[in-house]
């Protein structure tokens, strides 16, 4: 948990923005207004200060005296920075304000009028270029709708099997999940993931794979049935919690579907009946713990060889012209140039010991 926690951090260092969920309500000509009313109260600061003080202030052009207007004006080319020089502080104590209090509400107005002008405008230019290099270049990738414990546990095994995240995007109605996801290294859109115009915007009918890990049953299908119809070739892996969905998902258009509950349920009665099972199945479902999955390509020198003959694995499954196999299957008792298998193999971290039980237990 460590070393991922600080793998994310450090791609999370390497991205030159991150994409920060924005208030909500809030909008660029919001955001603007607000900071346009911070610096007219700072102009208004500066005019109440120089009214207040404006016998130590003296008008060089009318001799006259310092009005509210004057002082209006005064503050006005004071701040930005215009500085004309007909009106002056006299005083001793007017000019010491003015270095300590008016100089910094110079610097601030211009910040906040000037600067984030600037800012927002070439933020919204910027991220408008940015969202459409994006889509000219999402090709063939990965869009995962919802990004809770399953979702992050699916972009990890992507990462872990070396998938390019930017060849990622996740989609969610939370926006503290996108904001994860950005810092993950994960491009994401926050919104409803049944929405055609939001599909369209993550190019879903270039996608190659699709994983939908929703709260929702019937959201989920909802979703299938638009993705589906969105794109026809796309691979869908679908997660669902009731058993009795599992037909209506695959009606939907879903390739394959994972029942959360009675995967659970399974694991939970293996690990009662029998624990030595169950802990098997736990290893093989948690990456880096004694035994894991794996699907590779059959080596030249395996090829006419039977899937038992492999040693170092072993072998569960041969993939051939896109059809699983099982190791059985009397198809495959020779292997040929092009198969992928399916095996079981010792980790690269070593296995953490099993329980204590002994073999006159009775299960």
């Amino acid at each position: 948990m460590a070393s991922n926690r600080s793998r994310t951090s450090s791609n999370w260092r390497q991205q030159a923005l991150v994409s920060m969920p924005r208030r909500p309500g809030s909008t660029p000509f919001r955001e603007l207004l607000r900071r346009m009313l911070l610096a007219a109260l700072l102009l208004t600061l500066s005019t109440l200060i120089v009214w207040f003080d404006r016998d130590s202030y003296v008008d060089n052009t009318g001799q006259d005296g310092i009005s509210l207007v004057d002082a209006i004006y005064y503050s006005t080319v004071t701040v930005t920075t215009t500085g004309y020089g007909d009106i002056t502080p006299l005083a001793p104590h007017a000019r010491l304000i003015n270095a300590i209090v008016v100089t910094p509400l110079r610097i601030g107005f211009l910040v906040l009028l000037v600067g984030t002008t600037l800012e927002v405008l070439a933020n919204e230019g910027r991220r408008g270029m940015k969202d459409a290099a994006w889509r000219k270049r999402m090709r063939n990738h990965t869009v995962i709708i919802g990004y809770g414990t399953k979702g992050r546990a699916a972009v990890n095994t992507l990462r872990r099997h070396e998938l390019p995240m930017d060849k990622i995007v996740v989609i969610d109605v939370n926006s503290q999940n996108v904001n994860d996801a950005n810092i993950d290294g994960v491009a994401a859109f926050q919104g409803d993931g049944s929405r055609r115009d939001l599909l369209h915007r993550v190019e879903i009918g270039k996608a190659r794979e699709v994983i939908i890990t929703l709260d929702r049953d019937d959201t989920a299908i909802l979703t299938t049935l638009t993705v589906r119809q969105l794109n026809p070739r796309a691979h869908i892996v679908v997660s669902v919690r009731e058993h009795e969905n599992v037909p209506l998902l695959r009606q939907s258009g879903a390739d394959m579907v994972v029942t959360s509950s009675d995967t659970v349920g399974r694991l939970m009665g293996l690990s009662s009946v029998n624990p030595f099972v169950g802990t098997v199945m736990e290893d093989l479902l948690t990456h880096g713990e004694g035994l894991e999955v794996g699907l590779r390509q059959v080596k030249p020198e395996e090829v006419g060889n039977s899937p038992g003959a492999i040693t170092d694995e072993k072998v569960l499954g041969v993939v051939r012209h896109e059809v699983l196999r099982r190791y059985y299957d009397p198809t495959v008792e020779s292997l040929q140039l092009g198969d992928s298998l399916v095996v079981v193999r010792r980790s690269a971290t070593p296995a953490k010991p099993y329980p204590n039980f002994h073999a006159d237990d009775d299960f």
